[in-house]
C-alpha cells in the first residue's frame, strides 16, 4: 500500500491547498467558482484512493483482532479482553464494510456533507488521514485508563498478533525475525514468564536487556555483551 499512501498524501496537499485558497476568496468576498470546480476533481480522487486504504485497513483490523486478544490474554493471565476498533472521520453510525466501491460513495457522501465546514476551516476533514484505531479493554479505552503494565501487554500483544499475521499469510518471504527491545524490564515476573512461554517456539528472536537477568532462563540462546564501548561475544 506504499504507492497508495503516497499518492494519497499526494492529493489531500493539493486539496488542502484548494481549500485554503477558497477559504481565503470567501472571507475576502471574492467568488471562488473556479476553485471548487477544481475542488471536486480532487474529491474524486481522495475518495478513490481513500477507499482503497480504508478497505485495507478494515481488512487488517478484522485479522489482527483475533490475535491481539488471544496474545493479550496470554500476557496478562486472562486480564482482558483487548479488542481492536476503527475509528472513522465517516461517524460512528456509518457501517463500514471492506468493499472499495462502497467505501469510496461514503467518502464522497461525506465530503459533500461537510463541505461548508471543510470551506471554513481550509482543511480536509473527511478521509483515512483523519481516522484512528481504537485499542479497548474490556469496555473502556486503553488510553487513559490502562495501568502501566496492561499498556505494556497490549503494546507486546500488538507486536506478536502482527508477527503471527505476517508468519501465518506467507508475505513476509519466510518466517520473520521477532525483536523485543528492551520489554523485559517493564513486566513483572508472572508477565515475564508468559512472554518467553509464547515466543521460545519462533524461529528467531532478538532480545536486548539492560540487565541479564531480566531475561527469562526460557529464553537461550547466543549472547552478546556491550560494556563501556566493548562488544563481546558471553
Amino acid at each position: 500500500m506504499a504507492g497508495v499512501r503516497a499518492d494519497y498524501d499526494r492529493v489531500l496537499k493539493q486539496r488542502n491547498a484548494l481549500l485554503k485558497s477558497a477559504s481565503a476568496a470567501r472571507r475576502g468576498g471574492r467568488g471562488s467558482d473556479d476553485v471548487l470546480s477544481t475542488l471536486e476533481v480532487w474529491d474524486s480522487h481522495l475518495a478513490t484512493l481513500g477507499g482503497e486504504i480504508l478497505a485495507a485497513r478494515l481488512d487488517l483490523v478484522a485479522a489482527l483482532g483475533p490475535l491481539v486478544a488471544a496474545a493479550y490474554d496470554t500476557v496478562s493471565s486472562g486480564a482482558g479482553p483487548a479488542a481492536l476498533e476503527y475509528v472513522s472521520s465517516l461517524g460512528p453510525d456509518t457501517e463500514l464494510v471492506p468493499d472499495r466501491a462502497a467505501l469510496v460513495a461514503l467518502l464522497l457522501a461525506g465530503i459533500e456533507r461537510r463541505r461548508r465546514e471543510e470551506l471554513d476551516r481550509g482543511v480536509s476533514l473527511v478521509g483515512p488521514h483523519r481516522d484512528d484505531l481504537l485499542l479497548r479493554l474490556g469496555a473502556a479505552p486503553a488510553k487513559g485508563y490502562a495501568s502501566h503494565g496492561e499498556s505494556w501487554s497490549f503494546a507486546l500483544a500488538l507486536r506478536l498478533a502482527s508477527y503471527d499475521l505476517l508468519t501465518g499469510d506467507g508475505t513476509a518471504g519466510g518466517e520473520p525475525v521477532l525483536i523485543l527491545d528492551d520489554v523485559f524490564a517493564e513486566l513483572d515476573t508472572a508477565r515475564r514468564t508468559k512472554l518467553a512461554e509464547l515466543v521460545a517456539g519462533a524461529e528467531q528472536v532478538l532480545v536486548t536487556a539492560a540487565v541479564a537477568a531480566d531475561v527469562p532462563d526460557l529464553l537461550v540462546g547466543d549472547r552478546v555483551d556491550v560494556l563501556a564501548g566493548t562488544v563481546a561475544r558471553a
